[in-house]
């Protein structure tokens, strides 16, 4: 939640935050020429949400950090729901150049670099989590992920699940690392008293913390997103001619 009222902004439509990622929508054709670009205020709220968080990007501070007003800002971006978009597209930012190999390795490269990118900056995982269409950068990442995931013999809607899968595994931790910078050992540390009184009522559970107090969020991510893509490679396999031909 940001401190300005929920009916501070006119209501966004789906239609209206795609004419302003996609056509780059920027002012009327009447009035002055434009002092600010798209880009320029995104990085203004950036700014703001990597030095305070979220919740302190209001349209009144993105305007004060341009040196503009409010109403002013409103020549840009309709409302919250607007700038939340192209604040998000502009921290995407464009994938990299897809990673040599198979695609079990590139596509467990895609997930990596999808974590690193949301790692980067904690509180677009927000964003991205909330009902909104994506923008020009987010379907570069889809395309980058898909093409990965062409030779499969899987429908448009499973290649699209599985990387929903891969995402949302990585999104997960990151949103784990926002709240504490080591999540596994300080929760096995605050556990450790009720282990130690009742260990004969969580036996397993007791273990199993501490088998995994030295693996960290990056062995969670690896191992979730090895399991994800070995679930896929199995059913590609189910999937392949008769004669059990594996798919590369």
């Amino acid at each position: 939640m940001t401190t300005e009222s929920a009916d501070a902004d006119p209501p966004a439509s789906f239609e209206g935050v795609m004419s302003l990622l996609w056509n780059r929508t920027q002012t009327t054709k009447r009035g002055p020429r434009p002092r600010f670009t798209l880009d320029e205020i995104a990085d203004a709220g950036i700014a703001l949400a990597d030095e305070q968080g979220l919740d302190a990007v209001t349209m009144h501070a993105v305007a004060e950090r341009l040196g503009t007003t409010k109403m002013a800002l409103y020549r840009y971006v309709p409302g919250r729901a607007e700038l939340d978009a192209v604040m998000l597209d502009r921290a995407l930012g464009q994938p990299p150049d897809p990673v040599a190999g198979d695609w079990q390795t590139s596509l467990a490269a895609w997930a990596r670099l999808v974590y690193e990118r949301y790692l980067a900056r904690p509180w677009s995982v927000e964003l991205v989590q909330r009902p909104h269409p994506p923008g020009p950068c987010e379907l570069a990442w889809f395309e980058a992920g898909l093409h990965t995931l062409a030779g499969l013999p899987l429908t448009g809607g499973e290649k699209l699940d599985a990387l929903a899968l891969l995402s949302g595994q990585a999104i997960s931790i990151v949103r784990q690392q926002a709240f504490a910078s080591t999540p596994e050992h300080d929760l096995a540390a605050a556990l450790a008293p009720v282990f130690a009184e009742r260990s004969s009522s969580y036996p397993q559970t007791a273990a199993a913390f501490a088998d995994a107090a030295d693996g960290g969020r990056e062995g969670a991510l690896r191992f979730g997103v090895e399991r994800i893509v070995a679930g896929l490679e199995a059913l590609a396999r189910d999937r392949s001619d008769p004669a059990g031909t594996p798919v590369s």
